[in-house]
This record gives structure tokens, C-alpha cells and sequence, in this order.
């Protein structure tokens, strides 16, 4: 199986914490309206499996649905039965990379050094997740870029909203992780598409 980059950046993944499964289809909905094309359900919010199989189910042709706060192997084979495509991790496990990647998902590990990073990329990575981005910087993000091999994005998350989207997009990330900025728990559809179009139109106006 290969594990070279896809053709495009990633761009803007909406993070769902929180979410249940009740919810998931009018609010999955609403960012595929809005131009989001990656959503991830993180693993720690209620019945999450079943949240990625109905959201996958409703928006999984036009949006690649996503398993976040992938934690073991386990969480793996359960995320790709429930319908995950991309593994988004806090952390770097070495493991849990290597079983996306032989399952032909595309594993987000998380980094906050570069060693980390390259020990991710070492293990099949190609999109690595900065967390928290915060303390690495888009000084920092950018001397990583300078020697990560040029096929590994960088995403940013934690931290990034509509006052330093445009930042990170400038410095050159692949895209970035977008949580409470986006979605809290209980939010309506129609609010989530609001915070969403505004978003969108902030990364289109200055991604690289």
C-alpha cells in the first residue's frame, strides 16, 4: 500500500466533540453545505461509533468522516468498521499509524516536537497533526517544514479560530483541526453552518 501524500492539501477538518449520535446528520449536513469536506467525530464523545456509521451513511460520498482521539490499535479496527476513513490521534503511536496505514486510512497522528513528527513519518505518517499548535507557533510550524520531506503536511489544532486562521493558512499549513471555534455540544445545525461559512471563506481568502 502506498504512503505518499494525497494530491491535495487536507484543508479544513471540523472536530465534533462532544456530538451524539441524535445530532450528527443535521450538523454533518450543514458543514458539507457550508464547503467542509472532513469531519471527525472524536472517540470521547457519546456513542461515537454510532455517530461515524450515521454520518458516514448520510454525507460519506461528498466528506471524508473521521475517527479523532484515536488512542490503540483497537480504536482503529472499530473506527474503519464504523465507517472512519482518516485516524486522527493526540499523540504519536507508532502503532496505531502503522494500522491505519495498512488499512489504507489515512492516519493525522499528533506532534509537539519534531521528533515526534519524524518519528510519525517514520511510521507511515503524511499529514501530522501539530497539538497543541499553540506551542508550536507558525515560527515553529515552518522551521519543521524546513526539514520534513516536502510530501508531509502540517495541520495546526488547538487553539485556531477565526482570529488566527488566516496566520496559519499564510505560514503554509495543509490545513487545520477546528473545534470549540465550530461546534459545542448542543449547538444548532444552523449555527454550525454560520460559523462554518465564515471559516471556509477565511481559508479560501488566504491558504497558499
Amino acid at each position: 500500500m502506498s504512503t505518499t501524500a494525497t494530491a491535495t492539501t487536507t484543508g479544513l477538518i471540523a472536530i465534533l466533540r462532544g456530538i451524539t449520535p441524535d445530532e450528527i446528520v443535521a450538523v454533518g449536513s450543514a458543514l458539507v453545505d457550508a464547503g467542509f469536506t472532513a469531519i471527525e467525530v472524536p472517540l470521547n464523545s457519546p456513542r461515537p461509533f454510532d455517530s461515524i456509521e450515521r454520518l458516514a451513511a448520510a454525507v460519506g460520498d461528498v466528506c471524508v468522516v473521521g475517527a479523532g482521539t484515536v488512542l490503540s490499535v483497537a480504536d482503529v479496527i472499530r473506527s474503519e468498521a464504523a465507517g472512519s476513513r482518516i485516524i486522527v490521534s493526540p499523540n504519536t503511536d507508532v502503532e496505531v499509524i502503522e494500522a491505519a496505514v495498512a488499512r489504507n486510512l489515512h492516519p493525522y497522528p499528533g506532534a509537539a516536537t519534531p521528533t515526534e513528527a519524524f518519528r510519525a513519518v517514520g511510521a507511515g505518517a503524511r499529514s501530522i497533526k501539530l497539538f497543541p499548535s499553540d506551542s508550536v507557533g507558525t515560527a515553529g510550524m515552518q522551521a519543521w517544514r524546513a526539514v520534513l520531506p516536502t510530501e508531509v503536511e502540517l495541520l495546526p489544532v488547538g487553539g485556531v479560530d477565526r482570529t488566527n486562521l488566516a496566520e496559519w493558512a499564510a505560514a503554509g499549513a495543509g490545513g487545520a483541526g477546528l473545534g470549540t471555534c465550530l461546534y459545542r455540544p448542543g449547538d444548532a445545525a444552523d449555527t454550525v453552518r454560520n460559523r462554518a461559512l465564515t471559516l471556509m471563506d477565511i481559508w479560501s481568502a488566504d491558504a497558499a
